[in-house]
């Protein structure tokens, strides 16, 4: 009786620990919390996570704030491989660009510094005036450039 219940013990832990490690590690397409859509709530503002998947490197971005009132426009990004070393300087690479041309780089890169799944939240300053659409453009990863297109209402 003793070694039967010792035994569920063990399991009970070991699924246990096998689901919160899965849980809080996103693969894939996972994103910051998204809504059945695929789109990002914030407020009364939705942003539709985008992912690109090209030179065997996904990323998926989710615009986490683009409020005009925020001081800091933040992007959640994951990026997941099993070929391409992801140790690149983000706040380097990405860079966001409006319906003018005009282009803004990163304040910082809060995550992961490199391994073959990364993950985090890159912060812009806000743009002011709000411009119609918004590019994300990231380069370096896979030698190929992945880009993020939203548009403003």
């Amino acid at each position: 009786m003793n070694k039967k219940v010792m035994t569920i013990l063990l399991v009970a832990v070991f699924l246990g620990g096998f689901l919160i490690f899965y849980q809080s590690r996103p693969v894939g397409q996972n994103a910051p919390a998204t809504n059945q859509t695929g789109q990002q709530t914030n407020g009364s503002e939705k942003w539709e996570t985008k992912t690109d998947d090209q030179a065997n490197v996904t990323i998926v971005v989710t615009p986490l704030d683009l409020s005009p009132q925020s001081a800091e426009w933040k992007f959640g990004i994951v990026m997941d491989t099993h070929s391409v070393e992801l140790d690149q300087d983000m706040t380097k690479i990405a860079v966001l660009v409006d319906d003018r041309g005009k282009k803004y780089t990163p304040l910082n890169w809060e995550g992961s510094t490199g391994g073959h799944h990364r993950e985090g939240v890159l912060v812009f300053n806000s743009i002011s005036p709000l411009p119609q659409s918004l590019e994300l453009k990231i380069t370096g990863i896979g030698k190929v450039d992945k880009n993020f297109v939203w548009q403003f209402k």
